[in-house]
């Protein structure tokens, strides 16, 4: 399993046809923006652990189906590419799913989704985007502010950010909810700020397992979690998207380097 490289004068991304992936994304002389395990599996079956996954058609767990869905652990065709982009497709029945990378000094990403049926279907969906961070116990979180989320800690149980910034204390899995709003990253142990904007998107999930959880999982090393940060642009739960025959809606999400 080999990735394609896209390299441009402004940056280098890596691309893989498993699960139309995205591992790597570093502008020229900047630290790596993306986060990607060293335990990671890189194997037909299963997720690669880092990078951008593409959760689809569904998000979270599901009986008897894979976590996030089928889309990441499914070959992707590459349909067309130039020096700095590249388009992947998938045919996943009702769906035809097609995901565009940009590269240059921001990596954008844009993932449409296709209604190929003959009746009216529901999808949900997120770019779960693993950034690198210098130490998440110093980061600080801005856009999110006096927004409602879901804790997923707390069996989904509906809480609020106040005014403040968000900031990491332990274990965060949460769904922010009505929120369209651009994330700015403050990293001071890295000294730089990530910024995060999305559109076609009414939930922001923001992820890090801390120590424990990142214990458990075997495709992830043990004290790699204080060095990551999920900020995910998508549309699940209450916000899953419906699509009559031939409809098409298009999620996006764009990281730089402030």
């Amino acid at each position: 399993m080999n990735p394609i490289i896209i390299h441009t004068p402004e940056a280098e991304a890596h691309v893989y046809t498993h699960g139309a992936h995205v591992t790597h994304f570093q502008p020229v002389g900047q630290k790596r923006v993306l986060f990607l395990s060293s335990k990671s599996w890189f194997a037909f079956d299963k997720p690669i652990r880092g990078g951008v996954p593409i959760c689809f058609p569904w998000f979270g767990p599901k009986p008897n189906e894979p976590h996030h869905g089928l889309a990441r652990i499914r070959e992707w065709t590459v349909e067309n590419s130039t020096p700095d982009s590249i388009l992947l497709c998938l045919y996943l029945q009702p769906w035809e799913a097609r995901l565009t990378v940009k590269v240059s000094a921001a990596l954008s990403l844009s993932f449409e989704v296709i209604n190929i049926g003959t009746k009216p279907e529901q999808f949900e969906e997120s770019l779960h985007t693993y950034l690198e961070v210098g130490d998440i116990r110093q980061v600080s979180v801005e856009g999110l502010e006096n927004t409602d989320y879901l804790d997923n800690t707390m069996g989904l149980f509906r809480k609020h950010q106040g005014p403040e910034p968000l900031t990491f204390h332990g274990e965060t899995d949460r769904v922010y909810l009505d929120t369209e709003a651009t994330c700015i990253v403050n990293d001071p142990v890295w000294q730089r700020r990530l910024i995060v904007e999305k559109t076609g998107s009414k939930d922001t999930v923001v992820w890090n397992p801390w120590a424990a959880k990142a214990k458990a999982m075997p495709d992830f090393g043990d004290d790699e979690w204080p060095h990551m940060l999920c900020i995910e642009a998508a549309n699940c739960k209450r916000h899953a998207i419906t699509l009559p025959p031939g409809g098409k809606h298009t999620m996006s999400t764009t990281i730089r380097i402030a």
